[in-house]
């Protein structure tokens, strides 16, 4: 940048940089008259700062890096930091690298969200801390925020003879701390080749993130040379620039005064009332999530209509660009009834908004405004899954991105039930609220009705909500929702993606056909492969299509004790588990309600929709909605 800032990554979403030494440098100490090898010892220090648009969040991270060639072209962004991709390095990668993470990510086995890790050849961390340092008058350790927009300073040492790579952090202007924060024995002789680039890499994901290296400094067989604090340049400004103060002076006449004075109070309230917003003492705790409505109405031209996304039983969904930041944003107008505990639902808001996983469309923020609630969400460029599955007159999707974007909402799930530090139950899995971000990656949303509890408690009763073909029978007799019935509306999804049908449809006759007991049938007869999309032409993976439509029925047990876990769920996916098979005792799901005494209707009868019927934003399909009041 002109003032001399390196930015490895600019506000562009699911993005990578790079900063490397211009020429390689020899690693292999060629000068021993020893016949063993030894890696040179090294030292290196920079300064970093991580400056996310939204307080409190930002997206993965940056690292310091040994490659064996520049040129990381093949290298993914998003939670692989432009280092590595979907085949997490091998030992001939040569590849050691320093990681400052602000993003927890399962699949990497990471230990938080805000943490440093030493990584040899792979994104799963030999040896991993949280971010911090140990002060050097008691020793006792200070909590760091990586990005916390604020510079900070890491110090890289290898020391060649003794095989030890040390770690240290520190705030700016802080004195090297004398006890490292990482230690780690490693013989680098046998991992770098023998000339290595050296550099910083860094990859942004959905949160608009400005990853910055201040000044660095690197040396062979000694300390690093200081920087010079005084020289760094300075961060920009995040967010609109203050406004200028300027004093106008003028001495109007009385009249004109008066006439100007009484124009800006009625401005003044017209404008405060326009933009009003619902806030209470208790609201201030929730801290960055909230949004301003000014914000959100300047950014989608006032809910106009042709930034109209959809339509949906529990409100609309707008387009919108933030000013401040340039971040498309999706924002959803929920109405909302101050007895169905706002509170606790603006609490559950918040605490989904920590979610984080790429493949989770994440929650930004909220707003209140008189009778309705806004939710703020990352805008995701190819819309919803179904409108590729139901639009005859659209795309088909092919079966490689089809089963892609199946094992990516499984991974969700299982993030969701079992790897956050809560469960949480999403209770709306269906076509319509799996999102395609621009790679096409699926991305589960709509966290509008999901709730949350404790690891080791049990769910509470509550209303039955969700989407008619999507529920458990067990939830419409009880009304508890546990990561069970999310298996089941799960199982359902498979079967939907794969048949390209809706989970209620009708025959020529105009009679119901519940998709499970079609594909059940057709198992049944030996003729399973007969359901799968005609628009797929025969082009799939037989094996893969078998997979997804068994493990459909399977997870669509009428019995909830019967159906696999979503871990459970990801081995067959990802075969590490033998091909699952039905029980021969397996009943369709009408079948097993008209022997416990209870039709179809019965099932749906006691549940009345608060939303009868709606049509989505392109007018294709109706679906019946259950809503619970939030």
């Amino acid at each position: 940048m002109p003032n001399g800032l390196l930015a490895l990554t600019n506000f562009t979403s699911q993005e990578k940089g790079h900063a490397f030494h211009s020429a390689p440098l020899s690693f292999i100490n060629t000068t021993t008259n020893s016949s063993t090898t030894l890696a040179r010892s090294f030292s290196a220090s920079f300064v970093f700062a991580i400056v996310s648009i939204l307080d409190g969040l930002s997206d993965q991270g940056l690292a310091f890096v040994l490659a064996p060639t520049s040129n990381l072209s093949l290298a993914n962004g998003g939670q692989y930091l432009g280092l590595l991709n979907a085949t997490n390095g091998t030992t001939s990668d040569h590849i050691l690298a320093v990681e400052l993470d602000t993003i927890r990510n399962p699949e990497m086995s990471d230990i938080n969200s805000n943490h440093v890790g030493i990584n040899v050849n792979s994104l799963i961390s030999q040896k991993a801390k949280p971010a911090g340092y140990y002060g050097d008058e008691d020793g006792t350790f200070r909590d760091l925020m990586l990005n916390s927009r604020k510079p900070m300073q890491v110090w890289v040492d290898y020391d060649g003879q003794a095989r030890i790579l040390n770690v240290t952090l520190a705030p700016v202007q802080v004195p090297k701390p004398k006890s490292p924060l990482l230690s780690e024995a490693i013989d680098l002789s046998t991992i770098v080749a023998e000339t290595m680039y050296v550099g910083l890499s860094s990859s942004t994901g959905v949160v608009s993130t400005h990853h910055y290296v201040l000044g660095w400094s690197f040396c062979f067989d000694g300390p690093a040379p200081p920087l010079d604090f005084s020289k760094l340049p300075t961060l920009p400004h995040v967010g609109p620039e203050p406004r200028s103060k300027i004093l106008y002076i003028s001495l109007p006449l009385a009249s004109v005064l008066l006439i100007t004075l009484v124009l800006a109070v009625v401005f003044f309230l017209w404008h405060r009332h326009r933009f009003a917003e619902v806030r209470e003492d208790w609201e201030d705790d929730f801290g960055p999530h909230r949004f301003a409505y000014k914000d959100l109405f300047h950014a989608t031209d006032g809910f106009k209509n042709r930034n109209l996304l959809g339509v949906g039983g529990f409100g609309k969904v707008y387009k919108g660009v933030l000013p401040a930041s340039n971040l498309e944003i999706a924002v959803k107008r929920v109405s909302h009834d101050s007895r169905q505990g706002v509170r606790e639902f603006i609490a559950e808001v918040v605490s989904i908004g920590r979610l984080r996983h790429r493949n989770l469309a994440q929650l930004l923020g909220y707003c209140r405004r008189n009778g309705e609630l806004l939710l703020v969400y990352d805008y995701m460029e190819n819309g919803s899954l179904d409108k590729y599955l139901y639009n005859r007159n659209g795309p088909a999707l092919h079966w490689p991105q089809r089963y892609w974007i199946i094992k990516g909402v499984a991974s969700s799930l299982l993030y969701l039930h079992e790897d956050w530090e809560q469960v949480v139950i999403h209770r709306d899995i269906k076509a319509s609220n799996v999102l395609l971000d621009r790679q096409m990656n699926g991305r589960l949303g709509d966290f509008g009705l999901a709730r949350l509890y404790d690891h080791g408690t049990d769910a509470q009763t509550t209303h039955v909500v969700g989407t008619m073909g999507y529920l458990a029978r067990e939830l419409v007799r009880t009304g508890k929702a546990t990561p069970s019935t999310d298996v089941f509306a799960f199982g359902v999804f498979l079967l939907e993606v794969a048949c390209g049908r809706r989970p209620i449809g009708s025959d020529e006759h105009n009679n119901p056909v519940v998709l499970v007991d079609w594909v059940f049938e057709h198992h049944s007869n030996g003729s399973i492969i007969d359901a799968v999309d005609s628009r797929l032409m025969g082009k799939f993976n037989m094996k893969e299509v078998t997979l997804v439509l068994t493990l459909g029925l399977l997870c669509a047990h009428p019995l909830p004790n019967a159906r696999p876990s979503i871990r459970k769920v990801m081995q067959y996916l990802d075969s590490d588990q033998s091909f699952p098979r039905l029980s021969p005792t397996y009943m369709s799901y009408s079948k097993m309600a008209q022997m416990q005494g209870e039709g179809f209707d019965s099932i749906i009868m006691p549940c009345t929709p608060r939303v009868k019927s709606n049509r989505s934003a392109s007018g294709e399909s109706w679906e019946t909605v259950l809503f619970d009041g939030r």
